[in-house]
């Protein structure tokens, strides 16, 4: 496999990083007790980039389509994300609460309302010269960012605190924000800076993009320059959202337990590890693990031919990727790659674990795209060994559904991984999966008995928790075991709804 990692090139970090991160062992940080209760009048915006039924580059996507629907039981909850293309083309028809004007550089605005079927209230920023274009949240289908994000995602995060001064919607006014990663981060700022007292989380899903800007563009985005300062916006001569949201927000949450505390140290922190660590000890950093909505459950039941059901429908599942992908039937073990092919999801090194699982008679199933230099190189192990490998470059969610129910193993040697949800979708699924020991993987794969975990981040460190896969494959009743157990652990949305009730219940008596 050296020839395939040799020609990937140079190693690229997202524009919008902090810098090149390494990488420590994982420590587990126990939950917080769940005790005040939030009252049911509470009114909560819930501001986001990505919604899944809309638009979504990641896990914020599938977040933001499941949590602000299960916080509806506790709360009186909007969603505010900006009116992209493909929420203007689905709600064609939505009503106009308000005209804005323009601030600073920020263009004028109105704000859309509808209801989805289920009966959430979602926002839509509306700006079409920001939002009405081809491509992701953040930039091109054909990769990289668009030049004016820093004005589109300001423009959010200014919407936000407009809503929560009552200058957007006069007949709704939240008690509480919850903010998402950069894009919505200046908003804490902005309520600070128009003088409001919401308080407001921020949830950081991924510390490595930050949204960093020149400081020349302070006063085109409306930033005051008291703000530009080590207690505000500013960040070794940048502006960085991200860091805005950390300070100025009244808590901040992340997306596991263990990730919590990785990004509180200077191998995980990005460089902010001295102010999230201060926060931690002053209680306001709190890890979450997210869960997973309903759909993602499998043939069972409380008979005994439950077993036998599963079985059943792991075959023909794998039968039918197989023949999908143009592998021929095998009675080995079928291993999956689902995954974004970029750096961070260790792409490379499940390319030289590939070996291992080619040589023991397995087969290796991949879908994704990302990196040109990862996809060219999956795309060469595919041609080399025909018979046991096939790659798909794109990504449907439905196949990807099929392709979880057909696997037995799941590859996801992330470098680092806040949360993650591949892993809970592949244990709901019956397939075991085989990861990194970092972050959210740490909090939700139990080693030997639901996945298996590995330290040594190397190829030869997935080659061998592979090499413990296969000999559990060969064992077939410590497989079954764990497949079962695998498949039996809870990931939905209840006890993560109830802590993020619980902290905006302390953010509110603060």
């Amino acid at each position: 496999m050296a020839d395939l990692l040799q020609d990937m090139g140079p190693e690229t970090a997202p524009a919008t990083s902090g810098h090149a991160l390494t990488y420590a062992a994982a420590v587990k940080d126990g939950a917080p007790e769940v005790g005040r209760r939030l009252p049911s009048t509470t009114k909560l915006l819930f501001v986001t980039s990505e919604m899944g039924e809309f638009i979504k580059a990641g896990g914020l996507g599938e977040v933001s389509t499941a949590l602000p629907r299960q916080l509806r039981a506790h709360c009186d909850v909007r969603v505010l994300l900006p009116g992209f293309r493909q929420v203007r083309m689905a709600r064609p028809a939505m009503d106009i609460v308000r005209e804005m004007p323009r601030t600073a550089s920020l263009p004028p605005w109105s704000l859309g309302r509808f209801v989805t079927a289920d009966g959430l209230t979602i926002y839509a920023v509306l700006c079409d010269e920001l939002y009405d274009r081809e491509g992701s949240p953040y930039g091109p289908f054909a990769g990289g960012d668009f030049a004016d994000n820093d004005i589109r995602f300001a423009r959010l995060s200014l919407a936000a605190a407009e809503i929560a001064a009552g200058e957007a919607d006069p007949n709704w006014k939240p008690d509480v924000i919850h903010v998402n990663d950069w894009p919505s981060a200046l908003a804490p700022g902005y309520l600070r800076w128009k003088g409001l007292s919401t308080p407001s989380i921020l949830t950081i899903h991924n510390l490595a993009y930050q949204g960093l800007y020149q400081p020349g563009r302070m006063a085109a985005l409306g930033i005051p320059d008291l703000a530009f300062s080590m207690n505000g916006a500013e960040f070794h001569g940048k502006i960085s959202f991200l860091k805005s949201g950390i300070f100025y927000a009244s808590h901040v949450t992340t997306v596991s337990e263990t990730y919590a505390h990785e990004i509180t140290t200077a191998e995980h922190g990005c460089g902010l590890e001295g102010l999230l660590k201060t926060r931690m000890e002053e209680g306001r950093l709190t890890g979450i693990v997210n869960g997973i909505d309903d759909s993602w459950s499998s043939p069972s039941g409380a008979d005994t031919t439950a077993a036998k059901r599963v079985r059943q429908w792991k075959r023909k599942s794998a039968a039918d990727i197989r023949k999908s992908f143009e592998l021929p039937p095998s009675r080995g073990p079928l291993f999956s790659i689902i995954s974004r092919l970029v750096h961070q999801k260790g792409i490379d090194l499940s390319i030289e674990a590939a070996e291992t699982i080619v040589a023991n008679g397995g087969q290796l199933v991949v879908t994704g795209r990302g990196e040109p230099r990862l996809e060219d190189a999956i795309e060469r192990l595919a041609r080399q060994h025909p018979q046991a490998v096939a790659a798909r470059i794109g990504f449907d969610d439905a196949e990807a559904r099929r392709i979880f129910a057909a696997s037995d193993f799941l590859l996801m040697p992330s470098r680092f991984e806040p949360c993650g949800l591949s892993q809970m979708y592949a244990q709901r699924y019956g397939a075991l999966p085989i990861a990194y020991r970092t972050g959210g993987l740490v909090d939700t794969i139990e080693d030997g008995r639901s996945g298996f975990l590995f330290s040594s981040l190397t190829g030869a460190g997935l080659a061998s928790a592979v090499t413990r896969a296969l000999d559990a494959f060969r064992s077939k009743v410590a497989f079954l075991q764990m497949r079962e157990h695998a498949m039996a652990k809870r990931f939905d949305w209840g006890r993560p709804t109830h802590r993020y009730a619980d902290v905006y219940a302390r953010a509110l008596s603060a």
